[in-house]
C-alpha cells in the first residue's frame, strides 16, 4: 500500500509587514523646527509658532502609525500631511533664499556677514531634509506601500533593489536623506537613478536651491568677511 504524500497546508499564516521607523524622519522634522528658530529675524517670513503647529500637525499621524502601522486612515493622514509640510517648508527656504539675495545685491549696506553665513547654512540643511521627506514619501507610494510589496512604480532605482541578491530589499528614510544631500552637494543622484518626471523635476529644484544657496550667498558672506 503506498504511502499518502504529505500536503502543505492551504491557508498558511501571512507573514508580518515589518514597517518603518519612523523616529529617523521625526528627528528631521525637529531639526528643521530648530532651524527656523534660530534663523535671524530679517529672513523670518512667519511666526515661530506657525511652523510648530505645522509640524506637530504631522509628528501626531507619525506616533499614530508607529503604534497602529495597519491603520490605513492614520497612513494616508500622515502622507498628506509630510507631503503638504516639506513642500510648505522648501517654499520658505526658497523665499527666504530670494531675501537674502536682495538683501545682498539691492541693499548691501544690511548685509551682515555672521547673518548671512548662518541663514545660508539653515537654509541649505532645510533644503535637504525637507526634499529628502518628500522623497520619502512620494517614492512607490510612501513607505507602508515599498514595504508591503504594494507600491507603484518607482521614481527612483537604488542599486542594491537591483541586485539579485537582495530582492527584499526596500529603501528607507535614510537612504531618501542620502540621495538629498548628494542633489544638494554633487547635484546629482550618484548611483541612484530618477525613473520618473516628478522625480527629476524635484532633483533638479533642490539643486537649484542650493546652487544660489551655496554660491550665491555663502560666496558673498566670504567676501564679507575678507
Amino acid at each position: 500500500m503506498g504511502h499518502s504524500r504529505r500536503k502543505a497546508p492551504m491557508n498558511q499564516p501571512a507573514k508580518a509587514i515589518r514597517d518603518e521607523p519612523r523616529w529617523p524622519p521625526a528627528l528631521a522634522i525637529i531639526a528643521v523646527l530648530g532651524l527656523l528658530a534660530v534663523l535671524p529675524d530679517h529672513v523670518q517670513l512667519m511666526p515661530v509658532w506657525v511652523s510648530y503647529v505645522a509640524a506637530l500637525a504631522v509628528l501626531v499621524p507619525m506616533i499614530a502609525v508607529t503604534f497602529s502601522p495597519a491603520s490605513i486612515l492614520w497612513l494616508r493622514i500622515e502622507r498628506m500631511a509630510v507631503i503638504l509640510l516639506a513642500a510648505g517648508y522648501v517654499a520658505i527656504a526658497a523665499a527666504e533664499l530670494a531675501d537674502m539675495i536682495g538683501i545682498i545685491t539691492l541693499r548691501p549696506a544690511e548685509a551682515r556677514s555672521i547673518s548671512l553665513l548662518s541663514s545660508s547654512v539653515a537654509v541649505w540643511v532645510i533644503n535637504v531634509l525637507m526634499f529628502s521627506l518628500l522623497y520619502w514619501q512620494i517614492d512607490r507610494g510612501g513607505p507602508h506601500a515599498r514595504m508591503s510589496r504594494t507600491s507603484a512604480e518607482p521614481d527612483w532605482l537604488f542599486p542594491q533593489a537591483a541586485a539579485p541578491t537582495s530582492p527584499d530589499w526596500r529603501p528607507w528614510f535614510l537612504d531618501y536623506l542620502f540621495l538629498g544631500y548628494n542633489a544638494a552637494v554633487a547635484f546629482s543622484p550618484a548611483d541612484v537613478l530618477p525613473l520618473t518626471r516628478r522625480a527629476k523635476m524635484l532633483m533638479m529644484l533642490e539643486s537649484v536651491i542650493s546652487f544660489l544657496t551655496i554660491v550665491v550667498v555663502a560666496a558673498r558672506a566670504v567676501g564679507v568677511l575678507q
